[in-house]
């Protein structure tokens, strides 16, 4: 062994824009300096909101700004499933796949999805309109099977009503 070691990641920091710098100084007032690690959550959603999905590139940019190792940011990225790590559509489909949803026909739902949008799970539709996912829970077991759509859920779902909802959007 050479004892070298390699860092935990070499992640160049993305360059922020003055409007997004003001941003991520308004939160961090929001905050004692002691707490400043719990900014990390608020500046990445900050930063998908400002380009609709968030790298590791940016990931260092908030590692940066707040002061701390990059590591703890990425892995804070790769752990919440509400970062897009690539871009997305303009509608983001979640149908839920968990127990609850899947004893409730969810599988079919997703079938019926994928189908009426012409994509797999994990794939965005060729004029950027629609991408879909699927999720692990999102938290409306009692009105399975559910789906989100960019921040609005939807529930006690069949095939005529996600018709429905997805014929609705603009």
């Amino acid at each position: 062994m050479s004892g070298s070691t390699t860092p935990a990641s070499s992640t160049v920091p993305a360059p922020l824009s003055a409007e997004l710098r003001a941003q991520f100084d308004a939160l961090r007032a929001q905050y004692p300096a002691e707490m400043k690690t719990s900014l990390v959550l608020p500046l990445l959603h900050c930063l998908q909101a400002a380009r609709g999905h968030v790298t590791e590139a940016d990931a260092a940019t908030v590692a940066d700004y707040i002061g701390m190792p990059t590591m703890p940011v990425v892995e804070a990225l790769h752990w919440y499933t509400m970062f897009y790590k690539q871009p997305v559509g303009r509608h983001v489909v979640k149908v839920c796949r968990n127990i609850a949803c899947a004893l409730r026909g969810s599988e079919t739902l997703i079938g019926h999805v994928q189908k009426t949008l012409g994509i797999a799970p994990g794939e965005t539709t060729a004029d950027g309109r629609f991408t879909l996912l699927t999720v692990e829970c999102l938290a409306s077991c009692g009105t399975a099977p559910a789906m989100q759509i960019n921040d609005t859920y939807h529930e006690s779902l069949d095939a005529a009503k996600v018709d429905a909802i997805l014929r609705s959007l603009p």
